[in-house]
C-alpha cells in the first residue's frame, strides 16, 4: 500500500477514534465541562496530563531544536521536565485542595480582588493564545507534507476535529480523547526510534543506543556526531552552550517556572477526586512523560547524523542534485527543505559557511517527521509518525483552548459580569467561548503574528513572569496583598512582552529616541524566549515592595491560605466570609 493512502487510514482511523469519545462522553453540567466531573483516575489523569502537556512542541520540535543546537538545546529537556516537577510539589496539590474551577478564580479569592482576577483572565489568554499558534502551526505543517494538501486545508481540519471533542464534551471528552492520543503519540515516537536505534547501533533500547558504538565500530555515536559536525564547521555537537552560561540559566529557569504556570496544565489536576490523587497524578504524568523526553536526545542525534550522512555519504562527497532521494524531493514540495546549486557543479554541499552552503533551508520542525523517511522505515512506520504529530498538537490545542473559554465562560461571564446566570446558561456560554475560540486560533494558525509564530518558549516565558509568580505568593505567603500581586501581574507580564516586542523591531519606530535602537539580546545576552525568568524576579519584587507599604489581607484570607497549606485530607472551607472588593 502507498504511503499517502496508509497515511489517510491511520490518520482518519486515529480521528474517527476522536470523534467516537466526544459523543459517548459529552459532558452534561458544568463540572463536566470545566473539570470532567472531578473523579477521573489518577493515572488515567496522569496519561491525559502528560498528552496534554507534550505538545506539538515536544513531539515536532523539541528534537529538531536539539538536532541543530546540541548541548544547547537541553535547556528544553531541563527545563520543561523540572517545571512538572515544581508544579506537581508546590503548585497542583494546594490549588486541587482549593478545590475551585480555574486559577484566576483562585487568584480572585485570595487576593479578595475582581480586579486581580481579571488581570489574571487577561494574562492566562495571552499566555494560551501564544502557546496555541504553534500548535496550529503543528497541525499544518503534519498534514501539509504527508496527506499531501494545503496548509491551510490541513490547519481548517484540525479546526473541526478539535471543535467535536472540545465543544461537545468539554473537559470530559479532553481527558479520555487525550488518553488516546497519548497511546497514538507515545508509540509514533518510540517506534521508529527504536528501527534507527538498531540500525545505527544494535541497540535496542534509544536512550542506551545513544550512548554506543555504532554498528561494526567501535567509534561511539556522539563521537562521531561531534566528528561530522566540527568537520563542515559546525559547533561540536556535545559542549556547544546557548549563547552564554547566563543565557542558558535564565532560559531553563524561564520554561521551568513557566511550566509551573501554565493553566491549560494545572486545570488538569481539578479533574481528580483528592489532593491526594493529585500528587498520584503528577508522579504518574512524569512517568509517561520521561518515556517521550528521555527518548527526545536519541532521536535528536540520530535524525542529525543521518540527515549529514544523506547529505555527504563519504567525506568529501556531496550529495549529486539528480540523486537525491525521495524523502528530500518530498519535503522541498512543503518549502520547509530548499537548496541552491551556487557554483552549478551538480551537487549540494552542507557546511557551517554561509557562502558556500547550498543547503538554503532546513527547518528544524521536519527532523522528527522527515527522521523515518530518512532512515527508510516502512511506510506504516511512516503513516503513525503523522498520526503522533497531529495527535500532539490537537491535544494540547484543547486543552489551551478549554483554559481560554474557561477564563471568558467562567471567570468573565460567570464570575464578574454576571453573576446571576444559570448553570444551562453557563454551560451553553462555554461552547460558544470555546467555538469562538477556535475561530480564533485558526485565523492565528493562518495569520501567525511576526513575535510569536514558530516559538512556544514565548508563551512559558509569559505564563512565568505573570500567573507563576501570583501563584506562589498566594500560596505561600500571608501578607502579599491584592495592590501588591496586581501590580506584581502586570509589571512582569509588561516588561516581558516589552523585551520581546522591542527585540522583533515592533516596540521601536525608525528615526525615534525612544530608549534608542537596542540591539539583539541587549540585557547581559538574555534572548527574547529567556526573558520570563527575569520578568518573574520583577514581578515578585514589585508585588513584595507594594505589599509592604498597603494594608495587611483580611484575616479571612490569611486562613484561607492557612487552610489550603495544612497537610491533611479536609477540604478547604469554602464558607469562609470572603469581602471581594476593590475600593481602597
Amino acid at each position: 500500500m502507498d504511503l499517502r493512502t496508509l497515511t489517510y487510514l491511520v490518520v482518519g482511523a486515529s480521528f474517527a477514534l476522536y470523534i467516537g469519545i466526544a459523543l459517548w462522553t459529552r459532558a452534561a453540567t458544568t463540572k463536566d465541562f470545566y473539570i470532567a466531573g472531578g473523579g477521573i483516575h489518577p493515572v488515567l489523569n496522569g496519561m491525559a496530563t502528560a498528552a496534554d502537556w507534550m505538545s506539538a512542541a515536544s513531539f515536532i520540535s523539541m528534537a529538531g531544536m536539539i538536532a541543530f543546537m546540541g548541548y544547547g538545546g537541553s535547556v528544553f529537556l531541563m527545563g520543561w521536565t523540572g517545571g512538572f516537577v515544581i508544579l506537581a510539589m508546590l503548585v497542583a496539590p494546594y490549588l486541587r485542595k482549593y478545590g475551585k474551577f480555574t486559577v484566576p478564580e483562585f487568584i480572585g479569592d485570595r487576593y479578595y480582588s475582581t480586579a486581580a482576577r481579571a488581570v489574571a483572565v487577561v494574562c492566562l489568554i495571552i499566555c494560551s493564545v501564544t502557546y496555541v499558534i504553534g500548535q496550529m502551526k503543528g497541525v499544518g505543517v503534519a498534514f501539509s507534507r504527508f496527506l499531501e494538501v494545503e496548509y491551510d486545508t490541513g490547519l481548517y481540519v484540525g479546526m473541526v476535529i478539535v471543535f467535536f471533542y472540545a465543544v461537545l464534551g468539554g473537559m470530559k471528552s479532553i481527558t479520555y480523547t487525550q488518553i488516546a492520543q497519548y497511546c497514538v503519540l507515545i508509540l509514533a515516537y518510540t517506534i521508529p526510534v527504536i528501527f534507527i536505534s538498531l540500525q545505527l547501533t544494535g541497540n535496542v533500547i534509544p536512550q542506551l543506543g545513544l550512548g554506543s558504538t555504532l554498528v561494526n565500530s567501535d567509534v561511539y555515536l556522539l563521537d562521531r556526531l561531534d566528528q561530522v559536525v566540527t568537520e563542515l564547521g559546525f559547533k561540536e555537537y556535545t559542549t556547544d552552550v546557548r549563547l552564554s552560561g547566563l543565557n542558558m540559566f535564565a532560559f531553563t529557569l524561564s520554561l521551568m517556572i513557566g511550566t509551573a504556570g501554565l493553566p491549560h496544565v494545572i486545570i488538569r489536576f481539578f479533574t481528580v477526586p483528592s489532593v491526594k490523587d493529585a500528587r498520584s497524578s503528577a508522579g504518574w504524568a512524569l512517568v509517561f512523560i520521561a518515556i517521550l523526553y528521555t527518548t527526545a536526545p536519541a532521536v535528536a542525534g540520530m535524525a542529525r547524523l543521518n540527515l549529514i550522512s544523506t547529505m555527504e555519504p563519504e567525506p568529501g562527497e556531496y550529495l549529486a542534485i539528480d540523486e537525491r532521494p525521495q524523502w528530500f524531493q518530498n519535503w522541498e514540495k512543503t518549502g520547509l527543505l530548499a537548496f541552491e546549486d551556487k557554483n552549478n557543479d551538480g551537487h549540494i554541499v552542507y557546511t557551517a559557511d554561509p557562502v558556500a552552503n547550498e543547503l538554503t533551508t532546513v527547518d528544524q520542525d521536519i527532523m522528527v517527521l522527515a527522521n523515518p523517511e530518512i532512515a527508510r522505515l516502512p511506510n506504516w512506520v511512516i503513516a503513525l509518525v503523522a498520526a503522533g504529530g497531529l495527535a500532539a498538537a490537537l491535544s494540547t490545542a484543547a486543552g489551551l483552548l478549554l483554559a481560554i473559554a474557561s477564563a471568558i465562560s467562567h471567570d468573565m461571564l460567570k464570575g464578574m459580569l454576571f453573576p446571576a446566570i444559570s448553570e444551562r446558561q453557563e454551560l451553553l456560554a462555554s461552547r460558544l467561548a470555546m467555538a469562538c475560540a477556535i475561530a480564533g486560533a485558526g485565523y492565528l494558525g493562518l495569520n501567525p503574528p511576526g513575535f510569536a509564530a514558530g516559538t512556544v518558549a514565548l508563551a512559558f516565558g509569559l505564563a512565568a513572569s505573570s500567573i507563576f509568580p501570583a501563584l506562589m505568593m498566594g500560596i505561600f505567603s500571608l501578607r502579599v496583598t491584592r495592590e501588591g500581586a496586581i501590580a506584581g501581574m502586570i509589571s512582569g507580564i509588561g516588561i516581558t512582552l516589552f523585551y520581546v516586542f522591542q527585540h522583533k523591531g515592533i516596540m521601536f519606530i525608525p528615526g525615534t529616541a525612544f530608549l534608542g535602537d537596542r540591539p539583539a539580546n541587549w540585557f547581559f545576552g538574555i534572548e527574547p524566549n529567556a526573558f520570563g525568568a527575569v520578568g518573574a524576579l520583577v514581578n515578585f519584587v514589585v508585588a513584595f515592595a507594594v505589599s509592604r507599604v498597603t494594608a495587611a489581607p483580611p484575616l479571612a484570607v490569611q486562613q484561607l491560605v492557612e487552610t489550603i497549606r495544612t497537610p491533611d485530607h479536609a477540604p478547604v472551607a469554602h464558607d469562609l466570609e470572603l469581602v471581594i472588593h476593590d475600593e481602597p
